[in-house]
């Protein structure tokens, strides 16, 4: 039996103190080191969350405590978005 749950959420708060909820849609590990992909969640209905670009995080452990940051260069942010938009579009042609 196949259960939905339904998106998940959650909210981060930036370096000015402001609550962001972002919409998980993907993980995925490179180098060692786990991603995850968001999509901003969106207030009014008629807003499409893809319109705001998709929010890529990075899973850190410190003192046995999971964070998630920020990428540390462009680079580093280049290709893991091109990974992601790989495994998203080729999870869209599976669904097909």
């Amino acid at each position: 039996m196949s259960e939905d749950f339904g998106p998940n959420f959650i909210t981060i708060t930036d370096d000015e103190g402001n609550d962001i909820e972002l919409e998980y849609v993907d993980a995925l590990e490179h180098n060692g080191q786990t991603y995850m992909a968001f999509f901003p969640a969106v207030e009014d209905e008629s807003d499409d969350a893809e319109d705001y670009g998709l929010v890529i995080l990075k899973s850190i452990t410190e003192n046995g405590e999971e964070f998630l940051s920020t990428l540390d260069s462009e680079e580093e942010l280049n290709t893991v978005y091109d990974l992601f938009m790989e495994q998203i579009l080729a999870d869209e042609d599976e669904n097909s």
